[in-house]
């Protein structure tokens, strides 16, 4: 199995930095205040696609093989992923072919679309529509960027990583959400690097916690549903690469219910002034949950997408 490695961090850092400036950290004065602990948001919502997975994108169509450039490239999504590899296959002039599952963000899909990307809707969730990708890349003669088992996808996202480290040496937490895992992964492989006394915190919904069952578990553990409004980390099925990871780095993985979910949002508006979807806001929302544990320390939450659609968002504000 292909591994992740601090060095291809590093050397990913070369290749984002072409496209993408850091992404802001920013320290909140009155949320610290509230917390009871130093806290810091990790602003990867700022970043073109809105998300922390551009990072991945970009350094995996890098290392992509001129002749597989030319043919093109497929993968599967909830959004995030795939504006990612979207945006990323625009800036190299390569075609890629996006699945979404029926009832995907229609903001999302719109994004992608927008970048250049074919989109066929298949199958009630990310697995299913992950299982015609599989399907179609024989087909076509595609590329399938796994968006969980590409290390390169992993050595890209792990740069904001080596961002917070570089900004806030003494960081004691990161708190990240975890989907499919590799911002988890990437923090956790800077943070042995660099500071193993800093402690990685994943977030997963109650309603779609394969990780953090495979974690208790020792072993991979799928689930039956995964039905949450934090659709960054709607995954039913863990995978071998990030499992292998977060299986011993992770400090701890956090379970919230839909209405700290949704709390987390609220959160996000009212004391950052940031939109943030359902997965990027669990990071402030655990935090919340965890603000005993976590007092005093210097602890930054990132917040790893922005895209939530309206109709969502009314939702949420209405059931304050």
């Amino acid at each position: 199995m292909a591994s992740v490695t601090f060095q291809g961090i590093i050397a990913a850092r070369r290749v984002v930095a072409q496209f993408l400036k850091p992404s802001p950290l920013i320290h909140y004065p009155e949320l610290s205040e509230k917390l009871g602990f130093h806290a810091y948001i990790k602003h990867e919502n700022h970043n073109p696609t809105g998300s922390f997975k551009v990072r991945g994108g970009l350094n995996f169509m890098h290392h992509l093989p001129q002749a597989q450039r030319e043919k093109g490239v497929i993968t599967a999504t909830r959004g995030n992923h795939g504006q990612s590899i979207a945006y990323a296959a625009a800036q190299f002039g390569v075609n890629a072919t996006v699945v979404v599952p029926h009832g995907n963000n229609p903001e999302k899909n719109s994004a992608m679309r927008a970048f250049g990307a074919e989109l066929i809707e298949h199958g009630v969730d990310f697995d299913e529509a992950r299982e015609l990708c599989e399907t179609l890349q024989a087909a076509r003669g595609l590329y399938y960027v796994h968006p969980c088992l590409e290390p390169a996808l992993f050595h890209g996202v792990g740069t904001y990583s080596l961002e917070i480290f570089e900004s806030l040496p003494n960081v004691d937490s990161i708190i990240v959400p975890i989907g499919g895992g590799s911002g988890s992964c990437g923090a956790i492989t800077v943070a042995k690097a660099i500071n193993p006394n800093t402690n990685v915190i994943g977030v997963q919904a109650e309603n779609a916690p394969a990780v953090y069952l495979s974690w208790k578990a020792g072993g991979l553990i799928e689930t039956d549903s995964c039905t949450t409004v934090a659709d960054g980390v709607a995954t039913r099925v863990p995978f071998s690469l990030p499992f292998s990871i977060i299986k011993d780095g992770i400090h701890d993985i956090v379970l919230l219910s839909e209405a700290e979910l949704q709390e987390g949002i609220r959160l996000a508006l009212r004391w950052t002034h940031n939109l943030a979807e359902g997965a990027g806001a669990a990071p402030l929302a655990a935090a919340h949950k965890l603000a005993d544990t976590l007092a005093g320390q210097h602890v930054v939450m990132v917040m790893s997408g922005a895209n939530l659609d309206t109709e969502t968002l009314k939702a949420v504000l209405a059931s304050a």
